[in-house]
């Protein structure tokens, strides 16, 4: 398989886990009257989601198959 098609594999299963985890139903979970470290927990979820979306979509993007 060609390393251009195995990344475009990769940018939709990244695509697809961020989209479900960024799902209305999932966020209603976390928002609770709820702190960790003063921060509400939607708020930790939300930013801590998008954070691992970006580093997995950086490590797909910046990887090198041999």
């Amino acid at each position: 398989m060609q390393r251009s098609e195995l990344t475009r594999q990769r940018l939709v299963a990244v695509f697809l886990a961020g989209a479900l985890l960024l799902y209305s139903p999932l966020i209603v979970l976390f928002d609770r009257h709820w702190d960790l470290f003063g921060v509400p927990v939607l708020y930790v979820y939300l930013f801590g989601t998008w954070a691992v979306f970006i580093a997995a979509t950086a490590w797909v993007v910046g990887r090198r198959d041999k």
